[in-house]
């Protein structure tokens, strides 16, 4: 069985490898100077990875990470713009007071509405791994039959408001985000104490039970893993980088916001959304 997977995985990779091949050839015959900016534009980005692998490499190139490689001269235009801090990892000390209220009132509202939202998710979970509960999608509006009024406030750097919830013994894959405009950030409801309840980005493992509170850049190479046979509730919202040049990222985060509802059904097309 193992042998079969591998060799599977194997035929895949060559695959990938030869669709590459013939894109690529005829693009850098014909557009040469857009090809290798491109090229140029991927390598710069993946560089800000600690733990760079092939596996890793493949996924950006070839794999799940198309995407944000396509859209790597914009982000690498958005660190550009933004504040020096360019972290993957963020402490909530290290951004602006005006940002941490805005965290610091969205979980506590979380808090305060925890059983609340357990119960409303309770039987979508039961026939699903992975669920979704948006109140907010890149400024926009969900509509919701559970109304938290907190979360429907016009906030000035949060964009999306939503809870992310795994069932039991559950995971993704490793993949990326796709744009730079903004961070995640993830607070979980209540930490499971065991090592087996965790976010992997880049290099780094965070541990649910060591903090609720994780902030990252989450074009970089993340999964998370839900080892326990109980559920795991977090916290989801991503939040408008600090930055140099509010006009630009509001209208970066506007026109993502146009074409959020596709979006969110590709990059979340293993989540069940629940209204």
């Amino acid at each position: 069985m193992a042998m079969s997977l591998w060799k599977q995985a194997g035929v895949k990779r060559a695959r990938r490898v030869v669709v590459a091949a013939v894109v690529l050839a005829p693009a850098i015959y014909f557009v040469p100077v857009l090809t290798l900016f491109m090229i140029v534009c991927g390598v710069i980005d993946v560089r800000r990875h600690n733990k760079i692998t092939y596996h890793m490499l493949e996924k950006y190139f070839l794999g799940n990470g198309l995407l944000t490689w396509m859209l790597s001269p914009l982000n690498l235009l958005a660190d550009l713009l933004s504040h020096r801090n360019r972290r993957v990892i963020y402490a909530l000390a290290d951004l602006p007071a005006d940002h941490r209220r805005e965290i610091e009132a969205c979980v506590r509202e979380f808090a305060a509405n925890g059983d609340r939202i357990k119960a409303h998710v309770a039987a979508t979970l039961e026939q699903n791994k992975r669920c979704m509960l948006t109140f907010r999608w890149f400024n926009t509006t969900q509509a919701t039959a559970l109304r938290i009024p907190a979360f429907e406030r016009d906030y000035r750097f949060i964009k999306t408001i939503a809870v992310s919830v795994f069932n039991t013994r559950e995971r993704t894959s490793w993949h990326f985000g796709p744009l730079r405009l903004t961070l995640r950030v993830l607070y979980n409801l209540e930490p499971v104490r065991s090592p087996d309840v965790y976010i992997e980005v880049d290099d780094r493992l965070h541990r649910w039970m060591d903090d609720p509170l994780f902030i990252f850049d989450d074009t970089a190479f993340h999964r998370s893993t839900n080892g326990v046979d109980q559920a795991r509730y977090c916290l989801f919202m991503d939040i408008v980088r600090p930055n140099h040049s509010r006009v630009a990222f509001e209208a970066g985060v506007h026109t993502v916001s146009v074409i959020s509802g596709s979006l969110k059904r590709l990059f979340y097309k293993n989540w069940s959304f629940i209204r």
